[in-house]
Parts: structure tokens; C-alpha cells; sequence
């Protein structure tokens, strides 16, 4: 069987793997990605990891779906990936617009209530 990644590419990528990983562990421990959005980068990472390690995955899954070019099917997987991480986070910024919407209707309804007692106190 040949050779897919050389091996000094497939030593680089790992290197490169590691560093992605320390970068993402880094930004959760000094708080600056919360869990769920970090579980969300390292699976994007693991996936790579054992892309990488074990390349015939991505040549059997490439001849699976009819893609024959090993560079074009990794392109498609890279860019399958992407879309996969765009549509995530927006799903998550959609969410988290909702959330402000909510969170700012009941801050108007609570500021309102407040002007009101503050009226009936100012009456009394």
C-alpha cells in the first residue's frame, strides 16, 4: 500500500494538532471559551487528529461518495467542516440573540414597574 501523507508532513500536522489543542484548552482555562463552544472546537480537532493518524479513512469515505482526486476529497472534507462550524455558531449567535431580546423586554417591563411604585410612592 502507498504512502497518502508523508511522513514528514503527517509529523508536522500533528505538531500543528497539538498546538490547536493547547491553544483551545489555554482560552478555556483562562475563561476566554466557555465549555459547550470548546467541546465543539475539539471535536473538529480529534476529528483531524485521526484524519491525519489514519489517512485510508479518508480515502475509503473520498471512493466511497465518488470522489476520486485525494486533494480535491480533502478540500470537500475541509469545506464540509467549515460549514459544519459556521452553521454551529450561528445556530449559537441565533440562540443568544433570542436570549438578549428576552432579556431586554423584561428589563423594560421591570424598569416600567419601578417608575410606577416610584410614582404611587411619590402620590403618597
Amino acid at each position: 500500500m502507498f504512502q497518502i501523507i508523508p511522513k514528514r508532513l503527517t509529523i508536522v500536522l500533528i505538531i500543528v494538532i497539538v498546538a490547536y489543542f493547547t491553544i483551545i484548552l489555554s482560552l478555556l482555562k483562562h475563561k476566554k471559551l466557555n465549555m459547550k463552544y470548546t467541546l465543539l472546537w475539539l471535536f473538529t480537532g480529534v476529528a483531524f487528529l485521526i484524519l491525519v493518524l489514519r489517512p485510508e479513512i479518508l480515502v475509503w469515505f473520498l471512493r466511497m461518495i465518488g470522489i476520486v482526486g485525494t486533494m480535491n476529497g480533502l478540500f470537500l472534507v475541509l469545506i464540509g467542516f467549515l460549514i459544519m462550524l459556521v452553521l454551529s455558531l450561528t445556530s449559537i449567535a441565533s440562540r443568544q440573540a433570542s436570549r438578549i431580546t428576552k432579556l431586554i423586554q423584561t428589563q423594560g417591563l421591570l424598569e416600567k414597574r419601578v417608575r410606577e411604585l416610584e410614582e404611587r410612592l411619590d402620590k403618597e
